[in-house]
Order: C-alpha cells, then sequence, then structure tokens
C-alpha cells in the first residue's frame, strides 16, 4: 500500500496597465503553475538487526537542478517532536547525532526520482513515523508523505516458516524415495512367497541368481 501526495504552488507576475482613452486602471496577472508528486510506502516492517529501506521516488515537472533538496524526518511513536535525520543537496548529508548517527544510508538517485534512504542495524526504538519531502525550485512540494515503521524480533513463526520450507524442499522428496523404495522391495518379496508356497521349482540361472 502506498501513500501518493501531490501539490501546485503558483508563482504569479502581475502588471498594471491604463487602457488608452480612459481613467480607469486595469490588473492584469498571468500564472505559470509548477507541480511536483511524491510517493512512499505508507507502511514497512523490518527485523531487528537487518536492513530497512525507506522507498521514496517523486516527479518533477522541471529538470532536476542543484537547488534540488531532499530531507527525511523522523517523529517517535506518541511524540510531536520531529528529528531531521537526513539531508541532501547536491552531496548527502546524513545525521551525525541522535538516536541514527552512523545508521542512514542514500540508496536513492534523484535523476531517476529516487529520494530512498536505507537504515542499518535497526531496532525496536527505531519504531515510527518517516517523512520524505522533496523541493526542486521552481516545484515546491508542501504536503509531505509520511512512512510508519514497525521493527521486530524474528518470533518462532517466522523460524517455523523457515523450517517448513526447508523440509518441503529437502526431507519430503527423501522420504518419498524411500517409500517408493520399501513398497517395491515389499512387492518383490510379496511374490517371492506366493511362489515358494506354489511349489514353483526355479531353474538353475534363478537359483544361481
Amino acid at each position: 500500500m502506498k501513500t501518493t501526495e501531490s501539490a501546485i504552488d503558483r508563482a504569479g507576475i502581475c502588471i498594471l496597465s491604463q487602457p488608452e482613452g480612459l481613467l480607469v486602471f486595469r490588473m492584469v496577472c498571468v500564472y505559470v503553475v509548477f507541480s511536483l508528486e511524491i510517493k512512499a510506502d505508507a507502511h514497512v516492517r523490518g527485523y531487528v538487526g537487518e536492513n530497512i529501506k525507506l522507498r521514496c521516488t517523486f516527479k518533477s515537472s522541471s529538470s532536476i537542478t542543484d537547488k534540488l533538496t531532499i530531507d527525511w524526518t523522523y517523529r517517535p511513536p506518541s511524540s510531536s517532536r520531529t528529528e531531521s535525520i537526513f539531508h541532501y543537496q547536491s552531496f548527502q548529508y546524513p545525521t551525525t547525532a541522535g538516536t541514527f548517527r552512523d545508521r542512514i544510508s542514500w540508496v536513492g538517485d534523484v535523476y531517476k526520482g529516487d529520494a530512498s534512504i536505507s537504515i542499518s542495524n535497526p531496532t525496536m526504538k527505531d519504531n515510527g513515523t518517516f517523512s520524505c519531502a522533496v523541493k526542486n525550485p521552481p516545484d515546491v512540494h508542501h504536503n509531505i508523505p509520511a512512512t510508519e515503521l514497525t521493527v521486530t524480533e524474528r518470533g518462532f513463526g517466522t523460524m517455523l516458516s523457515s523450517v517448513a520450507l526447508l523440509s518441503i524442499l529437502v526431507f519430503i522428496p527423501s522420504t518419498v524415495v524411500v517409500i517408493l523404495l520399501l513398497v517395491r522391495m515389499g512387492r518383490k518379496s510379496s511374490g517371492l512367497k506366493k511362489r515358494s508356497k506354489s511349489g514353483y521349482k526355479k531353474s538353475s540361472i534363478e537359483v544361481s541368481d
């Protein structure tokens, strides 16, 4: 499930004009519309100790320049306090302080409309809301999409599913082969018993076999 947010900004130029022969002034305004669309995953689930990617993509009507900026912020659960964790403008500037120090990596590509980041060594303390803001003047986006991150331990259910998959791929085929061999041996043994009960006399070739 993804969240899409978009905004439209207007830059206007107004000219005050006076028609010839009249004492009336007229205001003429010309508006230029710029748009920017940003998409981010609404919910992301991760596991303790396993890198987590927070996806953020954007589409701009203007060409990418060195004025483009990307800002990621974090807000803990049940809190209104936000923390800046990553900034981009021509270069990458991950946070050098706070909870996410040395744990944020840039995995995006602005020329492909990708503003994604990665969190290394996540813990359950990283649960919260992450926001991705992109500005590419004259396109400026004000409605920022948010991603809810949930980090959990890999529990018994996950390990059980891994064991089940291993069983399907390895043990079950082996078991089937063993059963087929036992069935074949049972049929062969049953055939020999029937022959012996009916007084069947083996030839010299069969005896040697």
